[in-house]
């Protein structure tokens, strides 16, 4: 069975400029700014693909905004097996919700949210520490590879590191192999009683099935000779998990590119039971931290994930230090390729960063800065307050290439909303990266998910990349929607 579980806050920061969406105090500010969540109308996309392949199939699930409401909207039918305890949810409330869909039976679990959402599941799943590295509980550079000698991410690997970065190679996806209920549950949660399990003793069953019914039966101890053997009882696997994209923060390579292709993505799991999977690295970073300007990712664990080229996110990649030279190259470009009484947004991202430094001004860190004739003019704009910039006069925003995902809009930078991109007109991206960003693509085209499938449409074609001093290349857009057959 599929499950779904809803986070259904995510997302409500992004187009306040916010970055993040955790915390009570965060989200009154951004309903402050007008914001609303995206999760439900997100999860109901994919789910509505779902509907098509497998109209009115059951979908285990949380009571609901946390994922009933979504499912009925979709004309499928909710099997509630985790009610929260107030309306206004947690990030408790999001792992308890995964561990029960999962102990429920659930062979896919469905996640709406973003990068801290995943997170939530991985605690609830019992996959990881919660508490940073797996090995050392300490945060993980982007770039740097953590204790691994096989791709499992277990304490007593502790101090080795393997050849490639987050434990498993993209190259990997090439000859990804079915590894369903073969990787390590690290600190796995009691379904029935939510009390850590330790290595090697069974869940609470009767049935081979770990579920709420058989709450208050323990596991057989390992340490008492004096009982008998249990019967042997079919190992259980943990579930799969794939993330729907309705969060701020999603570096992680745990995610579907858009809604559309997670539904897709769940509707073959459900349709052949063959789609590949492969284990890949759960990353937070601290809202409050980004904030400041610190980006320190965190790794928190693993999850196994559907895989299909063009429907997974790719993993965010990092600038190498020995790029620094180009990114200054193409800043210096792009601001002499700017015109005068054109107000210029400036997206997040360390190569606008260089180009508000070629300007001589600050950037605001994650943030969306207004730029005029060399002056700021906003700073930290929001939705809003970008709309009455852009109706001012003639506006264009200037976005970089995410690292190895590809994004340009959708990720980070959901001030640059769609209702954004339809002021701008008919030009409406200045697109600036170093030309090793696009090489490092592999030929996959850039991306767009501005969570509207007429704006990401008019985006789709080819665009021109500033790459460097007087260079440049028109490189191919698309809207992963188009991806998806």
């Amino acid at each position: 069975m599929i499950g779904l579980v809803v986070n259904p806050v995510a997302g409500v920061g992004g187009p306040a400029g916010l970055a993040g969406s955790d915390g009570a105090a965060v989200q009154a500010r951004a309903a402050e700014h007008g914001s609303v969540p995206r999760a439900h109308e997100r999860a109901g996309q994919a789910l509505a693909v779902l509907a098509r392949s497998h109209p009115g199939v059951r979908i285990l699930t949380a009571a609901g905004a946390m994922g009933a409401a979504a499912v009925a909207d979709a004309g499928l039918e909710p099997v509630v097996v985790f009610t929260p305890s107030s309306v206004a949810t947690t990030p408790d409330d999001t792992a308890a919700a995964v561990a029960a869909v999962a102990a429920a039976g659930a062979s896919l679990v469905l996640v709406a949210g973003g990068d801290g959402t995943l997170r939530d599941a991985v605690r609830g799943l019992g996959s990881g520490s919660g508490e940073g590295d797996l090995v050392r509980g300490a945060p993980v550079p982007f770039g740097a590879p953590y204790a691994s000698v096989d791709g499992r991410d277990a304490p007593q690997n502790a101090g080795v590191r393997p050849e490639s970065t987050y434990g498993v190679d993209e190259a990997d996806l090439a000859q990804v192999a079915d590894v369903r209920g073969e990787h390590a549950v690290l600190g796995a949660m009691d379904p029935v009683r939510g009390a850590p399990v330790p290595f090697g003793a069974p869940y609470a069953s009767v049935d081979g099935r770990d579920a709420p019914q058989n709450a208050g039966v323990r596991p057989e101890s390992t340490e008492s000779a004096a009982r008998p053997e249990p019967a042997a009882r079919p190992e259980r696997a943990e579930p799969a998990v794939l993330g729907i994209p309705a969060g701020v923060k999603m570096y992680s390579p745990v995610f579907a590119v858009t809604p559309v292709a997670a539904g897709a993505l769940a509707a073959d799991w459900l349709g052949s039971g063959t789609v590949p999977t492969a284990v890949r690295e759960v990353l937070d970073v601290d809202e409050a931290a980004l904030r400041r300007a610190r980006v320190e990712p965190v790794l928190y664990g693993s999850l196994r994930v559907p895989q299909r080229l063009g429907r997974t996110q790719a993993r965010k990649a990092p600038t190498p230090v020995t790029e620094q030279d180009a990114v200054a190259a193409a800043a210096r470009s792009a601001v002499r390729a700017m015109r005068p009484g054109v107000r210029y947004l400036l997206g997040p991202g360390g190569t606008t960063a260089r180009i508000a430094a070629e300007l001589g001004l600050a950037k605001t860190p994650l943030g969306v800065d207004v730029v005029l004739d060399g002056r700021l003019v906003a700073a930290g704009a929001d939705e809003r307050r970008l709309l009455a910039e852009v109706a001012a006069g003639p506006a264009q925003a200037v976005v970089t290439v995410i690292g190895g995902q590809g994004f340009l809009l959708g990720r980070g930078n959901q001030q640059l909303s769609p209702r954004v991109i339809r002021a701008l007109g008919a030009d409406p991206l200045l697109v600036v990266a170093p030309e090793q960003k696009l090489v490092d693509l592999g030929g996959r085209p850039l991306l767009v998910d501005t969570g509207d499938p007429d704006v990401d449409a008019s985006l789709a074609g080819h665009i021109r990349v500033i790459t460097g001093a007087a260079a440049s290349a028109f490189y191919a857009v698309a809207a992963p929607e188009a991806l998806v057959p």
